[in-house]
């Protein structure tokens, strides 16, 4: 085998680190992330043949932190515009985790053989994504299968495996390639095109089946939809959207809509907290002044439906149970609850209210909050509602007494979680509408890269997706994950499109991310047969 210095091993680590970002969306070439991991797979391999245990797994964590802290570093750096301490956590937290996962993999290589070693790579990364989509300090914003969120065409068979699918194919190419080409370059013998050729089946297959079902793919007729506008007021997070003056950015939204809305238009989309007023009480919403406001509009519009984002708070009646995010009034007696809310309302006056479940950890809860109690006060403040906020137990989709059309409303980052969206679906969800405000985190791929995940949440949910922004990019997609209409950053846009309602449901919003499940299954059988055959002092020779 040919002799490999440190110098070489940290050359590789880093090389895999650099491949997964040029790789990554919104602007990186998927493909690449088929053989990204193959630089980091030589090291592992040269420490599994040349190293004793306890050296090996030394070395082999920090190759591998360092390669997963530079992907993570370069694709997520943005987060650090908003919050430079959560921003820190969230990069080197997730960089150990994955790091972790990879020396896993490495201790069962070295315990039961390379055969064994490397079938349960892709079912322990598998596990981790899984746990990673479901547990409170989730991140999963570097899904592997997200990755080719901005080549559609090549993931329409997500449909049935959702996101974690592209994640298995991603390491099934990664360990072919490796096993049929590197390892043998290690071992300096000459290549064949036999060994080629399962690599390239591997990589080629999946993708061009894809591109078929795209563009085979019936588009529904242009004729029968649902016509929405939605506006992306544009009105900056930091110096005024909480601190100025509500009725004036409420005016300046309508006035933005009014360029667009006619008596066609069924939906009007503003974004999240787009009401940002701080007296919106779902207890007696008729009180409020902005919710007047919309009313005033709405009857002046009365075949018309208002979907937008606001901060709303629910107070607790004598006798009635807090929850456990309720928060204690600062000068009376009682408890209340914040909601980073999505609203549905029509000229006759009916409220529908969605509150955000998927919450921000660090921004809009606390993480295991019994345990890290004393660190509540710590949560980071993104502007208007900050600390812990409420959440209700399962999404509720939004029905409309004016038509048989019904909206899955999902806030922020919401849209990454495609099983939670399969809830909505479900509950006869027929159109996805994402409201957002990525202005937090300014001109970086942040924004961006929450638009390839619509995509990819609409090409894997099949249906039509509006997702509306007050500053980052709104967008019109359609069930194909086709992105169809873009606004621009940082600049007040309006966009009207057609979209058309369907009641198809794939196995992936049926089965949710199934894969993982599994996954974690089949990582504890493992673990436990390990755990047996170390205790019981027998090896299986290297492989």
């Amino acid at each position: 085998m040919k002799r490999l210095s440190r110098k070489h091993l940290y050359f590789f680590s880093i090389l895999s680190g650099f491949l997964l970002w040029a790789g990554w969306p919104p602007n990186g070439f998927p493909f690449l992330l088929l053989v990204a991991f193959c630089p980091l797979l030589v090291v592992e391999h040269y420490l599994y043949t040349h190293r004793i245990s306890q050296i090996s797994y030394g070395s082999f964590w920090t190759y591998s932190f360092l390669s997963m802290l530079i992907w993570n570093a370069l694709t997520t750096w943005w987060v650090c515009n908003s919050t430079i301490v959560g921003g820190l956590i969230a990069i080197i937290c997730n960089s150990f985790f994955m790091a972790a996962i990879l020396v896993l993999f490495h201790s069962v290589k070295k315990r039961m053989g390379a055969k064994i070693g490397y079938a349960s790579l892709p079912v322990f990364w598998l596990a981790f994504e899984y746990i990673h989509l479901n547990w409170q300090l989730s991140w999963p914003w570097l899904t592997l299968g997200f990755g080719f969120s901005n080549y559609v065409c090549f993931l329409q068979w997500y449909k049935f495996t959702g996101p974690l699918g592209g994640s298995l194919w991603i390491w099934l190419c990664n360990i072919a390639v490796f096993v049929f080409i590197c390892k043998k370059w290690l071992s300096t013998i000459s290549l064949s095109i036999n060994r080629i050729g399962i690599p390239l089946a591997l990589i080629i297959l999946p993708s061009w089946a894809s591109f078929l079902i795209y563009w085979s793919h019936p588009l529904p007729d242009k004729q029968k939809g649902v016509n929405v506008v939605v506006v992306q007021p544009n009105i900056d997070p930091y110096n005024e959207k909480f601190s100025g003056n509500y009725a004036e950015q409420l005016t300046k939204m309508f006035a933005l809509a009014d360029t667009k809305v006619d008596s066609t238009t069924s939906y009007l989309i503003f974004p999240e907290t787009a009401l940002t007023d701080s007296e919106i009480w779902e207890n007696k919403f008729s009180d409020n002044a902005s919710i007047r406001q919309v009313w005033g509009y709405l009857h002046k519009h009365p075949n018309l439906k208002l979907i937008t984002g606001a901060e709303t708070y629910k107070a607790y009646l004598d006798g009635e149970k807090p929850s456990e995010s309720a928060r204690k009034f600062d000068s009376e007696d009682g408890y209340y609850d914040a909601f980073n809310t999505a609203m549905q309302m029509d000229s006759s006056k009916r409220i529908e209210v969605y509150h955000k479940s998927k919450l921000v950890p660090g921004v809009e809860f606390m993480p295991f909050s019994k345990l890290l109690a004393p660190l509540g006060k710590l949560a980071f403040d993104l502007g208007g509602t900050s600390g812990t906020l409420g959440t209700q137990k399962e999404p509720s989709v939004f029905y409309s007494s004016f038509s048989k059309t019904t909206i899955a409303p999902a806030v922020c980052y919401e849209s990454i979680y495609g099983e939670y969206i399969g809830q909505y679906i479900k509950k006869g969800a027929q159109l996805l509408v994402v409201i957002t405000n990525d202005g937090w985190w300014k001109d970086t791929p942040g924004y961006k890269q929450h638009l390839c995940y619509g995509a990819m949440l609409a090409a894997e949910s099949g249906k039509d997706l509006v997702q509306c922004a007050n500053t980052g990019i709104s967008a019109i997609i359609d069930e194909r994950g086709a992105i169809l209409q873009k606004t621009k950053w940082w600049e007040p846009a309006v966009i009207s499109a057609s979209l058309h309602p369907n009641n198809t449901r794939t196995f992936y919003s049926l089965h949710g991310d199934y894969l993982g499940f599994y996954a974690i299954i089949f990582s504890v059988l493992i673990i436990l047969f390990v755990s047996i055959k170390k205790a019981t002092g027998f090896f299986i020779s290297k492989g």
